[in-house]
């Protein structure tokens, strides 16, 4: 069973990074320029349906992960897009995409469908091609199709718990949604998605983004060692999600992001930083968060505003995170390099 699940989450983690990378990457940056380019929105346009295409990416990788043959594999990537959310059915028989779906039902629908095409095995025979896609999508798929409704339910709850946290005076407000955003980004759950459920905006939303940089900061850091630079960049550039399942199996390394993630909701809830729901979840992946921030603050680009920014985005999540990693890795002895390590194969 541990080692079910460690296959899931890894397989979640990835199709997670691979789907929402590029619109990370390039996003908030192409806005900027498309005014003055507009042929470059076909190109933002291709980002969005990438992340749409979050639920079957996740699956496929999910069936990879489990080394499940190519039918098997296309299948669970097929029950996962079923049970995503991520598309609804309009008139005259058009399917609508939008968003990147309930991730934690898409995970749970894959997880289903892993087990349902492993008990099926090859006992279809040469029946297998035309019968496993087919079953996989109205068996496992049809199941996460009706779970959906309780899971976004469930998930919404989530988000209420936060907006309540909220009504609080902005510096605790400020702490409080950031350690819960550093401890999400780092779970199934969607930390885009419970920030969309509830418009979380304004200090909110900011203090929520500082939240996700420190755990992206802080995973980047503590990775380097383990993994190479590319694997380590991602955890800023993409999402510290690539260590859900090292986190669930050793909650223990989370804990200097976690600190420096109060740290920095308390100070951001001091000096205003906002946002938005979109901004919420994403931490400093394609700059969305320090340039949503400079967009909406008092004076937009104005040297103070400019100077917070760097500050609040990267200088205090560095210098913060490199004590912090240092202090539970030599002091307290919590911590190694190894609790880091992501495996790809």
């Amino acid at each position: 069973m541990k080692d079910y699940f460690n296959k899931l989450l890894t397989g979640m983690s990835l199709g997670i990074i691979v789907a929402l990378i590029p619109n990370a990457l390039v996003g908030e940056i192409l806005k900027l320029i498309i005014p003055y380019v507009p042929f470059l929105q076909h190109i933002l346009d291709i980002s969005v349906l990438a992340m749409s295409l979050l639920p079957v990416i996740t699956g496929v990788m999910v069936g990879l992960t489990f080394k499940l043959t190519p039918i098997q594999t296309a299948s669970v990537g097929l029950a996962a897009m079923v049970g995503s959310g991520v598309w609804t059915m309009g008139t005259g028989g058009a399917i609508t995409l939008q968003g990147i779906g309930v991730v934690i039902n898409t995970g749970l629908t894959a997880g289903l469908a892993v087990l349902f095409v492993q008990f099926i095995g090859d006992r279809l025979k040469d029946y297998t091609i035309l019968l496993m896609p087919a079953l996989s999508l109205f068996i496992p798929g049809g199941i996460g199709m009706i779970t959906l409704p309780y899971v976004r339910t469930g998930a919404g709850y989530v988000g209420v718990v936060i907006d309540n946290v909220t009504n609080l005076q902005p510096i605790v407000m400020g702490a409080l949604i950031a350690v819960i955003f550093s401890i999400l980004i780092l779970s199934p759950l969607s930390t885009i998605g419970v920030a969309t459920v509830i418009m979380l905006s304004g200090i909110g939303a900011g203090t929520a983004n500082l939240g996700v940089v420190a755990s992206g900061v802080g995973m980047c850091i503590a990775s380097y060692k383990a993994n190479n630079l590319g694997t380590a960049l991602a955890h800023v550039m993409g999402s510290p999600k690539i260590q859900m399942r090292n986190f669930f199996m050793k909650p223990r390394i989370a804990f200097p992001m976690i600190i420096t993630a109060a740290i920095l909701g308390a100070l951001g809830g001091m000096f205003h930083i906002t946002g938005t729901p979109y901004s919420a979840g994403f931490g400093l992946a394609g700059l969305i968060g320090p340039l949503n921030y400079v967009n909406l603050a008092a004076g937009g680009w104005n040297f103070h505003n400019v100077m917070v920014m760097l500050i609040m985005f990267f200088a205090l999540p560095i210098i913060l995170n490199t004590v912090l990693l240092r202090l539970f890795e030599r002091k307290f002895k919590m911590i190694k390099a190894e609790d880091y390590s992501v495996n790809y194969q």
